[in-house]
């Protein structure tokens, strides 16, 4: 028995491998590279598979035969092959109807001139059989189209290595060992074959079809040890650089090992060149907080930080944890940031809205007490005023002018308060809704005169209104309204019998100031300190004795802030006060005052 046989025992044994490594590839076709993979293996198939019986064969007829059972699957191997790299190298856009018919264009040729071979004998120029080995083995004399085919699959094959070892050495360490094993399994056929092609060896047997052998059995060891086709290391790479949270990996010594793209837009100096491999400490200068959770030991399970971007702060979760191979030995750390800004935003708005509602509590807490005092006491007048009204009706039918002067200033001072503390409820719970329209200032301030010409003609105080008509504001007619009512009440209220209030308005960069100026006995400097900045000032007695509930200049205060304006005022003791406050003027409108101006006036 010659030792052919043994070899064609051999290719057979390849042939099976080949289609093991087929079956496997179409358990698991779902996975593109599977299926380019596994029609590779299949053209090796029918190559390693011919090649088994060319070798046993008795005759001529049957070595060619043979040979075109063999070239079913020698044209297309290498292409398959490439469009595997393409895949297994992230480079999947290549891989377009167009790109592939024009890489099957010399294999379809290939396929065609052997076919076709005694028609032209471009492919062999001559086949002969020799019996030196004591078996016949055909010798062939290679034509043009046999070179352009070997040229073109090594061109490809110089090609897919070029790609495969680019991506080695870009691959961290524990990817390297997958790619190395595609490496070695790929140089099987095409490596056995430049050792026949090149007569280095002066063999009379192809050694290409136990490349297949060869590449076999370092495909099925990287499959089942690295689980090959499940996952390429570059959709791992993509899996890991797509993540939304930030993650950082560190070697034992704390050195930055790797980090994806998210992790370089939440720390600004992992974006330089060079710092894979540098100490963490360095890189993380900045980030001392984030130093505190890596050095620390042990690892902490989670921390909140607060980072600084390029635009605004964001809080992030830190979580740090040991990375540990199959013997549960530690070989690096992972440190995953995830964004909370949301979270801790909220969180916030729920802190400040239980602090309003804790405010607002105190609130009204202390309105219970001003009710139990500011209402009870005018009440209580009036109920004594009432009973000195019935006696002295009984006894004296005199006139009870004085009497009834004395009803109606505490009437009229009780729904004073009762309407204030309306105002000031409707804006405390969501009532009064803001919504700001274009408004004449003359015109709204009149109305607001005319609204207090009872209180102002009984203290005979004069009020004039220089402000002419078509002067347009951009704010709220509701608060507008309160906010002018306020301070022109406050002012009749602290301004003496006979004396004067002026109501202005001046343009100032897009916005109009209002002043109302009295008169009157003006504020106390140890008032004045704090006037504005109390929340529920104690109010203060009025030159004919009226009352307050004290809360008139915090609607004004309140209201003015929501139309974006400020309120501000002036005083000297004795000589009187002036209050400002700032409005909008319309948008794209500006605030003219016509030369002709109204002034009215009061008395």
């Amino acid at each position: 028995m010659h030792y052919n046989t043994y070899l064609s025992v051999l290719l057979m044994a390849a042939t099976c491998c080949s289609l093991i490594l087929c079956y496997l590839c179409w358990k698991r076709r779902e996975i593109p590279i599977a299926i380019s993979y596994g029609l590779g293996m299949l053209t090796g198939s029918f190559y390693s598979l011919g090649y088994a019986f060319e070798i046993v064969s008795t005759d001529l007829n049957q070595i060619l035969f043979w040979l075109k059972i063999e070239y079913i699957g020698i044209p297309f191997g290498t292409v398959m092959w490439s469009i595997m790299v393409l895949q297994y190298t992230g480079r999947q856009w290549l891989i377009r109807k167009p790109v592939v018919a024009l890489l099957m264009v010399v294999p379809i040729i290939t396929f065609v001139a052997h076919y076709t071979n005694e028609w032209h004998h471009l492919f062999y120029k001559t086949m002969s059989i020799n019996y030196s080995q004591g078996f016949p083995l055909v010798v062939l004399v290679k034509g043009p189209l046999y070179q352009l085919h070997v040229w073109y699959a090594y061109i490809l094959f110089a090609i897919g290595m070029t790609l495969l070892v680019q991506m080695y050495w870009k691959a961290e360490t524990q990817m390297r060992k997958q790619i190395t094993l595609m490496i070695i399994g790929s140089w099987g056929p095409y490596g056995f074959t430049i050792v026949y092609l090149s007569g280095i060896w002066n063999m009379p047997i192809d050694l290409s079809p136990f490349g297949f052998l060869f590449s076999g059995l370092f495909f099925m060891w990287g499959i089942y040890q690295f689980n090959l086709m499940r996952l390429a290391p570059l959709v791992l790479q993509k899996v890991f650089e797509s993540m939304q949270d930030a993650v950082i990996l560190l070697d034992v010594d704390n050195g930055i090992s790797r980090f994806n793209m998210s992790a370089s837009q939440v720390v600004k100096d992992l974006n330089y060149k060079g710092v894979i491999g540098k100490p963490v400490t360095e890189v993380l200068a900045h980030y001392p907080r984030l130093l505190k959770i890596i050095t620390q030991e042990p690892p902490s399970s989670a921390s909140k930080v607060q980072i600084s971007g390029l635009h605004d702060d964001k809080f992030y979760n830190v979580h740090l944890s040991l990375v540990c191979n199959s013997n549960q030995k530690p070989v690096g750390k992972m440190l995953l940031l995830s964004d909370v800004t949301e979270t801790v935003l909220t969180e916030e708005r729920l802190r400040d809205n239980a602090r309003q509602l804790g405010e607002l509590n105190t609130f009204k807490d202390k309105m219970f007490n001003v009710v139990a005092h500011d209402i009870r006491d005018p009440l209580a007048v009036l109920v004594n005023l009432m009973e000195l009204m019935e006696e002295e009706i009984e006894t004296n039918s005199e006139d009870q002018e004085e009497i009834m002067q004395e009803m109606g200033r505490q009437i009229h001072n009780t729904f004073t308060l009762v309407e204030s503390l309306l105002d000031w409820f409707r804006s405390q719970r969501g009532g009064m809704i803001f919504n700001p329209v274009v408004w004449d200032l003359s015109h709204v301030v009149q109305t607001n005169i005319q609204q207090l010409q009872v209180r102002s003609e009984g203290k005979r105080i004069k009020v004039v209104a220089d402000i002419p008509k078509g002067s347009h504001i951009y704010a709220d007619k509701e608060m507008l309204d309160l906010i002018i009512r306020n301070l022109l009440s406050n002012a009749i209220k602290f301004t003496g019998e006979g004396g004067n209030i002026q109501i202005k308005a001046e343009a100032v960069e897009g916005k109009v100031i209002v002043s109302v100026s009295d008169s009157g006995e003006g504020i106390q400097a140890e008032q004045a300190a704090t006037l504005l900045q109390e929340d529920y000032p104690i109010s203060s007695a009025g030159t004919a004795g009226e009352r307050g509930v004290g809360l008139g200049l915090t609607l004004c205060r309140e209201f003015v802030r929501l139309n974006g304006g400020e309120l501000w005022f002036e005083s000297v003791h004795s000589q009187g006060s002036a209050f400002y406050f700032s409005i909008p003027t319309p948008p794209n409108e500006p605030f003219v005052f016509n030369e002709q101006k109204e002034r009215r006036s009061m008395a």
